[in-house]
């Protein structure tokens, strides 16, 4: 116990001496935090309640604020006071301590932690993001939350390079509410940021006016054209792929762009230099190439570009085949004319096509009457009458025939058809 106040009265002796007042545990911890509104957010400031004695001492402020849904923010102050950008949150908790430094025993004394919470007005929008393409053209989309009043409506506006610039074209929804906007001819210096500042209105309370804000560097928002020039070289089996990189709103020197190429069905590989070298598996296979670009070294995008146009490996392959057939057409063709007009010479030489081409002729007229002549002989042979005036006609195989010229006893039923003579037959029962 003697020794602790020995060494307490040596601290205290060396202080006075050197003209600084003792650091003592009565450091009061800063106090009345309040905050004030800004264009871009509210300024927290507070009492530090130091006196005059202390101030011979470095006095600087531990500040450490936490948004809703981010992590804690730590930063070291001089002043008594730090705009906080809110952006689309909708408050944050913060706490301060005070800290004294002594300028020769380097001992720190720090005070008790005064804490803040901001309720900033409800934020009525999210899923706010923005994309600047084609170097100059801006479009920035968000989605409305449910609990939004139903006669808001929402405007956008950003400020670059101590410029304000308005939305030129809005994006509605079915309710006809603003979701998004579209900009184009807007040019940025990758330098500056982009502070875009969506006010939503109440039309039925013009009081009501809430305004979010959002920090962002241009060339995150960049998504890049597709790299431009692509071309292809073979050689000794290998494909060699160059192309330049695109246009861009910020820095264009190659260690900036990261670029993939795709090659057919194979996946995309990461190249860091505007050439790629691949060797041909297949060279009777044809193959199709493509890239894009994005940053990733200078500063970082989130956006890949677009896939450019397909450039095809081994057209001279495709072409090498097309002649070959083109020469075996050439050279088959006349020898299949030749061929073709040899056949018909030596057919119609040698009457080769007559037998088919010669019609089947008519029966002479002697053969026409030789045959008259025999079917006459026969009628005279069989009994056989043409005249149908002189004939009876028997067809019934079951029902007797029942005419009056007949005897019934003498004719005998036949399956078959008849034709019986009337003046030669009257002797068979026919009267």
């Amino acid at each position: 116990m003697l020794l602790l106040s020995l060494t307490w009265y040596e601290i205290i002796s060396v202080s006075l001496a050197n003209g600084e007042p003792p650091i003592t545990a009565s450091i009061m911890a800063p106090s009345d935090l309040h905050i004030v509104k800004h264009d871009f957010g509210v300024i927290l400031s507070w009492n530090s309640n130091i006196t005059e004695e202390i101030k011979t001492y470095d006095v600087t402020y531990v500040l450490i604020y936490k948004f809703d849904t981010a992590k804690e923010i730590t930063e070291k102050l001089q002043k008594k006071e730090k705009m906080i950008r809110l952006g689309l949150h909708s408050g944050f908790h913060a706490k301060v301590k005070t800290q004294l430094l002594s300028k020769e025993s380097e001992d720190i004394k720090e005070s008790n932690w005064t804490e803040f919470t901001y309720k900033a007005p409800p934020v009525y929008i999210q899923n706010f993001s923005c994309v600047i393409y084609n170097v100059s053209n801006l479009n920035c989309t968000w989605d409305i939350k449910t609990e939004a009043p139903e006669d808001a409506q929402y405007f956008l506006s950003y400020r670059h390079s101590r410029e304000e610039f308005q939305c030129q074209l809005y994006l509605t929804n079915a309710k006809n509410k603003n979701t998004g906007c579209h900009m184009k001819e807007v040019y940025f210096n990758h330098t500056n940021n982009i502070r875009f500042n969506i006010t939503v209105k109440e039309l039925s309370n013009s009081s009501e006016n809430h305004s979010y804000y959002k920090k962002i560097m241009p060339q995150r928002l960049e998504k890049l054209n597709p790299p431009i020039n692509v071309s292809i070289s073979l050689e000794n089996r290998r494909i060699k792929i160059n192309w330049k990189p695109p246009p861009t709103i910020g820095s264009a020197k190659k260690k900036c762009f990261t670029y993939q190429v795709k090659i057919t069905d194979l996946e995309p590989v990461d190249v860091s230099e505007e050439e790629y070298v691949h060797p041909i598996h297949d060279p009777t296979k044809q193959y199709v190439i493509q890239v894009r670009a994005k940053k990733t070294t200078c500063i970082s995008n989130k956006f890949w570009s677009e896939w450019s146009e397909p450039v095809f490996i081994n057209d001279e392959y495709k072409d090498y085949k097309m002649n070959t057939w083109k020469l075996l057409i050439l050279i088959l063709f006349p020898s299949m004319i030749f061929t073709a007009g040899l056949l018909i010479f030596l057919c119609r030489r040698y009457k080769c096509i007559d037998p088919i081409l010669t019609p089947i002729p008519h029966p002479s007229d002697r053969i026409r009457i030789w045959l008259a002549s025999d079917a006459a002989l026969c009628q005279q042979e069989y009994g056989l009458v043409l005249q149908t005036s002189n004939m009876l006609f028997i067809s019934d195989l079951s029902t007797p025939v029942t005419e009056p010229s007949f005897n019934t006893s003498e004719v005998n039923m036949h399956s078959e058809i008849m034709l019986v003579p009337l003046e030669k037959n009257k002797h068979k029962g026919i009267n």
